[in-house]
């Protein structure tokens, strides 16, 4: 059969339409490393997928990419899409329709999925959580009764506040029972009546390990609980649907015992220091409040000073007053006085007669009290009150 002669495009149109009608390569799921990861600014991902042997260049359209799922160089992954070419370059390459972290698949997307309707509810909400107590009298803790977890606790709340109970519900912290015996174990310890924190927890292990503390019974048991829960679930990079809804979450067991009981130590330490930042505030208020006294007392007797000085002012003031008021009196008495005895004198006066009318008559000699001493001729002076005449006597 002879061919004819192909263009460069229809040869890669004829490419491409192999590779798309092929039941394999356009259903196939591929297993590799990430590499050179770059997201576009039009939303779609390209990558490389690589084995020890080989590689081969990826894309994942915008439509395709899982948010949640967070992609970086080194990832193991598992990818499922088809195999095609880019017709303008002739190169083929996988379209990523879906993807998935290797070693978590179902269960992570399980993980995600809850997580996501659980966050919805609510049950993440900050507005729901509780204070952690800060002296707790009893803590209760739901972990296995063998693991290193309670060893763990107890003996940092022995070191750090050797006066709180430890109280264990011993529950299965993995297992297809485990998460219904620790749902019965924050039960039984919020009926007790005496628990003040709860601590729920157990070590390190894989997602499949872990999955009890991302049920969502567990979950909605924790959310329930009247008594604050700290969560403690594997290490500080594990994370489980329990560290979300629980009131405190604890990178570590340890780090969970910390969080719920106080450091006696630094207690008395801090007590201490208290107590003397409190004496030396309480010398500083007495040396403020003397120094206040002090300056109040000076303010005081100066103040009395002029009172008195003011009160010595007033005092002669009334003694003035008084003086005045005693020589206007004396005044009125002794010109009362000198009154009467002008009026007395005045009666014995013989001046006073003339003015009634009476007259005094004198010659040469003197007073004339009788007309006998008179005689035809003599001159007389006649005294009136108003003055005096001079007069002759013509007839006796």
């Amino acid at each position: 059969m002879k061919i004819r002669t192909l263009e460069i495009s229809e040869l890669n149109q004829y490419i491409n339409r192999v590779l798309n009608d092929d039941p394999i390569l356009s259903n196939v799921k591929v297993k590799g490393e990430i590499s050179n990861l770059k997201t576009h600014s039009s939303g779609n991902i390209y990558l490389t997928l690589k084995d020890d042997k080989s590689k081969i260049n990826c894309m994942i359209y915008k439509k395709n990419v899982n948010n949640k799922l967070k992609l970086e160089d080194g990832n193991k992954v598992i990818a499922t899409g088809y195999v095609s070419s880019y017709l303008r370059d002739g190169v083929y390459q996988l379209y990523i329709e879906s993807i998935e972290i290797e070693g978590m698949g179902a269960l992570f997307y399980e993980f995600l999925k809850l997580k996501e309707r659980l966050d919805k509810e609510g049950l993440f909400s900050t507005t729901h959580k509780k204070q952690i107590p800060r002296f707790p009298k009893n803590i209760g803790v739901v972990t296995s009764p063998t693991g290193a977890v309670i060893r763990d606790i107890i003996n940092v709340v022995s070191r750090r506040y050797p006066k709180v109970n430890i109280k264990l519900y011993p529950v299965q912290v993995q297992g297809a029972s485990s998460a219904k015996t620790l749902v019965e174990g924050i039960r039984f310890l919020n009926n007790a009546g005496d628990i003040d924190t709860m601590i729920i927890g157990r070590g390190g292990g894989s997602l499949e390990e872990l999955w009890s503390f991302n049920e969502e019974i567990v979950a909605r048991a924790i959310y329930n609980s009247n008594i604050p829960v700290i969560s403690a679930v594997g290490h500080e990079t594990d994370f489980t649907i329990c560290d979300f809804v629980a009131d405190m979450r604890a990178p570590t067991p340890s780090a969970a015992a910390e969080i719920a009981t106080p450091n006696l130590f630094d207690l008395e330490y801090t007590q201490k220091n208290r107590m003397l930042r409190m004496s030396k505030s309480i010398k500083n208020i007495i040396s403020v409040e003397k120094e206040k006294i002090k300056l109040s007392k000076n303010k005081y007797n100066v103040q009395l000073e002029k009172a008195v000085i003011n009160d010595r002012y007033m005092d002669l003031d009334r003694i003035n007053l008084s003086l005045e008021n005693s020589m206007e009196k004396l005044f009125v008495t002794k010109k009362n006085s000198l009154n009467m005895l002008a009026s007395s004198f005045g009666s014995l006066n013989p001046f006073s007669v003339l003015e009634r009318g009476y007259s005094i008559v004198e010659n040469e000699n003197g007073l004339v009290s009788s007309r006998e001493k008179l005689e035809i001729g003599d001159n007389l002076d006649v005294i009136f009150s108003d003055g005096k005449v001079k007069c002759e006597v013509i007839k006796k």
